[in-house]
């Protein structure tokens, strides 16, 4: 991956350059789910943070869990969810927006006083499309999708997943960039396009 193409992963849709990673262990939760596909949902965290180098926790001194993962049939279930309008701002409002949009998939992030990311917010509203796709699939690309701040048009084109001997797993290329971006020496927050280059000489040196 060249530097060009690791500072599109991060660049937003108005130009600007932008990276976080998480600043604390992170403590999932699932909603929603079987306990197969809860397994899976964790497996896939377990393994998507192992890789990265990161870690996780019990708990969250601060807020007991911070990345939260909720599978559903449609968003109106959302605004029966007790306190999640104290932890999603405008709640009502988002619901109605994605329900307007048909919308099948949300991410929401909070972040720490220096701009990495606190917690995270997974919504999955397992319509006729995303049913299809397999627990496993499903589960890695969201989780992938959460562990740094992404570009919006990221992977708008090409999937961060691929499929090696039958199994899916995360893109190697994408792996290296997570895992540069977690590296100790690299900053937890990044505004300038400098860390792009930055993060392909980690890739190369590893």
């Amino acid at each position: 991956m060249t530097p060009a193409q690791i500072e599109a992963l991060f660049t937003r849709a108005d130009g600007t350059y932008g990276f976080a990673r998480w600043g604390r262990p992170i403590v999932p939760i699932v909603f929603g789910v079987e306990d197969k596909t809860l397994e899976t949902v964790k497996g896939a965290i377990e393994a998507v943070v192992g890789m990265a180098g990161h870690q996780m926790a019990e708990t969250d001194p601060e807020l007991g869990v911070n990345l939260m993962f909720f599978f559903f049939r449609d968003w109106d279930e959302l605004l029966a969810v007790p306190d999640l309008d104290c932890l999603i701002p405008d709640l009502a409002a988002l619901v109605a927006r994605l329900t307007a949009a048909d919308a099948n998939q949300y991410r929401a992030f909070r972040f720490e006083n220096d701009g990495a990311i606190q917690a995270a917010f997974v919504f999955l509203r397992m319509d006729a499309e995303l049913s299809k796709m397999p627990a496993e699939v499903l589960a890695l690309s969201q989780v992938v999708q959460v562990m740094v701040i992404w570009g919006d048009r990221a992977f708008a084109e090409v999937s961060p997943l691929a499929v090696a001997g039958g199994v899916t797993i995360l893109r190697p290329d994408i792996a290296d960039v997570i895992r540069a971006g977690y590296d100790p020496v690299m900053p937890r927050v990044a505004g300038d396009k400098s860390h792009a280059l930055r993060l392909f000489a980690r890739v190369q040196a590893g």
